[in-house]
């Protein structure tokens, strides 16, 4: 008998998932990029989404692959894909479902809407009047929808993800703040570079095959699960809440020019997204504990849709990512130690 190795010495750096837990969402996002040429950005978001139970509301103009990538993404992993096209005339029964009136039975029975899907995509979302936005806040916050005295659960996983043209206004019904502050995450998809728009104009000469299916909803769930065991350092937590008291009263923190353009700060919701969001974002990237930078990178797609402006700041162009990037450089990161844990 060979004898004995010793025990391997214990490392003071925190261990890593292994390559049975973050790989194969990453095998999922490959498969997507098969059919989307750039939007890095918002697919990693979609994917924070997914893993942390949040919603997207992306601005972007038409043409972007809004609708492509978030199709692309329920077909690889294997969920259901359902998309409605806001219009002023839509009604809340159009999106939730409604009691249809059987004559040969003489009873009514519940028709369920489109809502009940793994990836809803609310297409231009602005379009609709203020009744049928609000039809989504229950969808959205408690995921069910009732019907007359019946209470039906959407199915799990369950991401919405609505888009905003930002180049009219005609027509369009703004969005409450109360409707968007449920939203996670507020991703502004920009033009693609030049190299990006000769791939996308090549593989419409040719196009790939659709993405294949590389996970299944319960995989998702079961990711989900242990995103949940990522380590969140108090620190991590304590960076979040400042964060977000800054955007309330940048005196705080030194930025006295930008109170006055400032109205209403982040609601608590945004410093629980924030963290909810890195814990994601960490996993995705292989790793079981979050570190500041992590949060920093979501804190403006986490904030831009939270912050209200004044007329002030509209009368000096003042955008809200201005006001968050000043918050950004003013809020020094933690340090945070990386303890065997």
């Amino acid at each position: 008998m060979p004898p004995a190795q010793p025990p391997p010495a214990r490392s003071s750096t925190p261990p890593t998932p292994s390559s049975a837990t973050a790989r194969p969402l990453e095998q999922a996002l490959f498969e997507v990029k098969r059919t989307i040429v750039g939007q890095d950005v918002l697919l990693e978001r979609m994917a924070v989404g997914l893993l942390s139970g949040g919603h997207l509301l992306v601005e972007g103009v038409p043409g972007l692959a809004k609708t492509l990538a978030v199709k692309s993404l329920a077909a690889a992993i294997g969920g259901q894909f359902q998309r409605i096209q806001f219009t002023p005339d839509l009604l809340p029964a159009d999106l939730v479902g409604t009691r249809v009136y059987r004559q040969h039975t003489g009873e009514f029975e519940t028709s369920l809407g489109p809502v009940f899907t793994n990836l809803l995509l609310a297409d231009e979302i602005n379009r609709a009047p203020a009744k049928v936005q609000s039809a989504l806040l229950e969808v959205m916050q408690e995921r069910q929808v009732t019907i007359g005295r019946e209470t039906f659960q959407v199915p799990d996983p369950f991401l919405v993800m609505a888009t905003q043209n930002p180049i009219e206004s005609e027509g369009t019904f703004p969005l409450p703040e109360a409707q968007v502050d449920r939203f996670m995450m507020k991703v502004v998809v920009r033009y693609p570079s030049a190299p990006e728009e000769h791939a996308i104009v090549d593989r419409a000469l040719r196009p790939p095959a659709p993405p294949q299916a590389i996970l299944s909803p319960e995989d998702l769930v079961a990711m989900r699960a242990r995103v949940r065991d990522v380590y969140v350092d108090p620190g991590i937590v304590d960076y979040a809440v400042r964060l977000v008291l800054a955007t309330r009263a940048p005196a705080t923190v030194g930025l006295g020019e930008l109170e006055r353009y400032v109205t209403y700060g982040a609601s608590p919701r945004a410093s629980i997204a924030l963290v909810l969001g890195a814990r994601a974002l960490a996993y995705l990237r292989g790793r079981d504990y979050v570190v500041p930078p992590d949060l920093r990178e979501l804190a403006t797609d986490v904030l831009r849709h939270r912050v209200v402006l004044s007329y002030e700041a509209l009368a000096d162009d003042i955008e809200p990512d201005t006001v968050i990037g000043g918050v950004l450089r003013a809020v020094p990161m933690p340090e945070v130690p990386l303890r065997d844990r």
